[in-house]
Formats: C-alpha cells, structure tokens, sequence
C-alpha cells in the first residue's frame, strides 16, 4: 500500500466519525478541560464514547498519534490547570506554598491508590532519584551480593554501576523470561547465595512490558533475609496494585508516565520498619523532626519525609495530586481494562505480520500495556522512521542487548491509532 492510500484509510479515524455519535458539550459537561462533575463519568466505560471524551481531556494535538507514555505520559487539563493555578496564585505573594497539612493530604491521597500509609511516602523528582535515595541508604558494604535484571532502565544500570565502584558491591544479573513467573524465579533463586544483600528488579520491564511476580519475589527474599526494591516506574498509573499486599521493602516510581502527573514528578515508597535502615544520605529542612546545632543534637521526622528537603515546587505537588484524582475518577480498574484491550489488540496484529516477532508475553497476564517487537528483515530504525511519516510516536528498545520498537498504548489512545501501527509495520519496506 502506497503512502497516499494509507494515509486515506485511516483518516478521520483518530476523531472516530466513523462510528461515534457526536459528544456535544450539552451530553458531556464543559469541554475541554473541565468536566462536570454532575456529568462525570458522561457513559459507562465499556462504551467507545468514554473514552473519546477521556481523550478530549487532554491537548494532545489531533494529527499527533502519541504512543510512548512508557517514556513520558501526557498530562490532562486538569493536571496542567492545577500547576499553572497553582504557580499564579503563589507568584502573586511570591511564597513557597509550603504546607504540612497540604503534604500529608496529598500523601493520604496518593497513599489509598497505592494500599500504603501516608508517612512511607516521600515525594520525589522522578524514580531515578527514588532509585539513587534507596542505593545510597541501604548499609551495602564491599562483596555484598545483590541482584537484578539485564533489562533495566538506564537509572538502574548507572545508579547500581556507581554504587558498585564506590562501594565494591557485586552485581549478578539474569536475562528476564517471558514464558513464565516461574522461570523467573527460579532464575533469581539460583543467583541467590550467602552474601545476597539485595534484589532489585521492575515491577515491568521497560524493554517489553514483562509484569514481574513481585509478592513472591518479596516471601523469597524475607526467607532469605534479603532487602527487596521494585522499580515501578511502569506500573504506575496502568494497573491496581496494593504496596502492603505486594511486600516490598521500597518502590520507587514516576508521577510523569501512566500516571498523567508533571513533569519531574516522582513517588517512593519506604515500608515503616525500613525508615532507619535506608538512611537519608541527602538532607535538609523538613528532613529533622528537632535539632540542637550547638548541642550537636539531631532526630528524623519519623516518616519517609525524611528523604525530602528544601525549597520543593508546590505547583508540581499539586499537579500530582490532580493526577491522582484524575485516575480515581476514571477508575484505575477501568483504565487497566482499557490498556489490556489496546495493548491486546496490537499484540495480536502484529504477530500476523510475516517477519515480524513480538517480543513482549504471549501470555496476556505476564505483560503490561507496552507491546515491543522487532522485524526480522527491516532494522528498528527504519521502522520507526516509517511510521514517523504517519505522526505515529513510538520508543526505540535498546537495553538488553535488543533492537526493538516499543509502543505503548493508554487512555487517550483509541483502537484507530492500534490499527494506524498494524498497518505502518505491514507498508514498511527496506530502504
């Protein structure tokens, strides 16, 4: 098929007037931006127009098919108008915003998504210094033993590498499987010896969206008396999860991808009895619950605030909590339904392409809502290269020795835009 002759037959899809009555603003509350709350949710989320009026809240450009959010979401009005309010209201008094009571409301919100306490909550910069805050407070010593996947993020790999330099740790690693939990396990266990201090693994793997068996990974390293840390970077704001039930000593996560939240924007999560052994190593003001400079005296505030400090960006903060609200308001169950349905789709699409191999789980119940794949005739960058003609935005695959593409598909994707790569893969050709 000819470019011209594509690009014909998916126009108007992405507004689906082909299939969907008109949303006027009288059915559907105040548009954009701004729902009624007395409208809201305008259908029932098994309906096709939920969602179009879920994807009429956010900018995205119309002609843009965006498919990344495992590298960066976008954020809905209600997330940007709570920054931007935010940062106008405080400008014009020209004060920081600081408030406790403000912080431990949005940790109590953030707290009953994610099944966790308020006071294990610390809000961060992104997961990358959720990771470094974790690395840099556990008591590693030289020939400690810890372990994690070939198929981590480039903030592991570095935070972990320097780690390694500084403090002579060991680091052993294992090459993900996506047939099995099981497999997986069993790959971990192997590596675990006597000197295992540490396992460090995603909740999702960046590379192919492989779901990690996170509750008994954390039964196999209380047994053996190992920390446990989960990269949840790409899980967040994509399917329900509970902390407590999970039973990891520490998480550490983006506000900035599923979740929808502001840029540099993050969560960590420090379970209560890991609050003194994970040492804040960067401190500040409301880093203390009381300190004597001339006595030499000094406490923690006995919470994960502790690894907060200084003069921090309110508006940010409360752009996150309207994240929060945001996916509380859709659902996250129905978010995660609508992810599935997506992410399946395109699986199955492009697994019928010849030559094409589907990386990420067959098994729907390993895998997230990022599908990656490669061409066994056509080299990754082609491809993407191809399906950027169409305005189609998808994330070169990297880490683990691939050379992949990886699409991720979330609520403000729609099946047109599913079928726009089906098809962009099928049309690419070998330059």
């Amino acid at each position: 098929m000819k470019r011209k002759q594509f690009m014909q037959s998916v126009a108007g899809l992405i507004t689906g007037a082909a299939f969907l009555p008109d949303l006027s603003q009288a059915s559907l509350g105040e548009l954009p931006g701004k729902p009624n709350p007395a409208m809201w949710p305008p259908v029932d989320p098994t309906d096709e127009r939920f969602w179009q009026f879920v994807r009429q809240q956010f900018p995205l450009a119309p002609e843009k098919h965006y498919m990344n959010t495992g590298g960066l979401g976008a954020s809905p009005y209600v997330v940007i108008e709570a920054v931007q309010g935010k940062m106008d209201e405080l400008e014009k008094i020209s004060e920081t915003g600081h408030s406790e009571e403000l912080w431990k409301a949005i940790k109590a919100n953030i707290g009953r998504l994610l099944g966790c306490d308020a006071d294990e909550i610390a809000l961060t910069r992104n997961t990358t210094e959720g990771i470094n805050i974790v690395a840099n407070g556990l008591p590693l010593q030289r020939g400690d033993e810890m372990i994690t996947s070939t198929h981590e993020h480039v903030a592991n790999q570095v935070t972990w590498l320097a780690l390694q330099r500084r403090k002579g740790i060991v680091i052993k690693t294992f090459v993900p499987s996506s047939e099995s939990h099981q497999e997986n396990i069993d790959r971990i266990e192997k590596l675990i010896t006597k000197k295992t201090r540490l396992i460090s693994i995603p909740h999702s793997t960046t590379t192919t969206g492989l779901v990690m068996p996170i509750k008994e990974l954390s039964r196999i390293a209380k047994a053996n008396k190992i920390w446990f840390f989960v990269d949840g970077a790409q899980t967040l704001g994509m399917f329900p999860f509970n902390l407590h039930d999970l039973g990891c000593d520490a998480w550490a996560a983006s506000g900035h991808k599923w979740l929808m939240g502001p840029k540099e924007t993050g969560v960590l999560y420090v379970r209560k009895d890991m609050l003194d052994i994970i040492q804040a190593t960067n401190v500040g003001a409301y880093s203390d619950e009381v300190f004597d400079f001339e006595k030499g005296t000094f406490t923690f505030v006995p919470s994960a605030q502790r690894y907060e400090y200084g003069t921090v960006s309110i508006p940010l903060r409360v752009g996150l909590n309207a994240a929060f609200e945001f996916v509380d308001r859709i659902g996250i169950e129905n978010m995660w339904k609508r992810d599935q349905a997506l992410s399946a789709r395109l699986f199955n699409g492009l697994r019928e392409i010849p030559h094409v191999r589907v990386l990420s789980p067959a098994n729907a119940s390993l895998r997230g809502a990022m599908i990656t794949f490669m061409h066994d005739e056509i080299p990754y960058q082609e491809i993407q290269t191809h399906l950027n003609k169409f305005n189609l935005r998808t994330r070169v695959v990297t880490e683990g020795g691939l050379a992949a593409l990886r699409i991720s598909t979330h609520i403000y994707n729609n099946f047109d835009e599913v079928e726009m790569i089906i098809e962009g893969v099928k049309t690419a050709k070998k330059s």
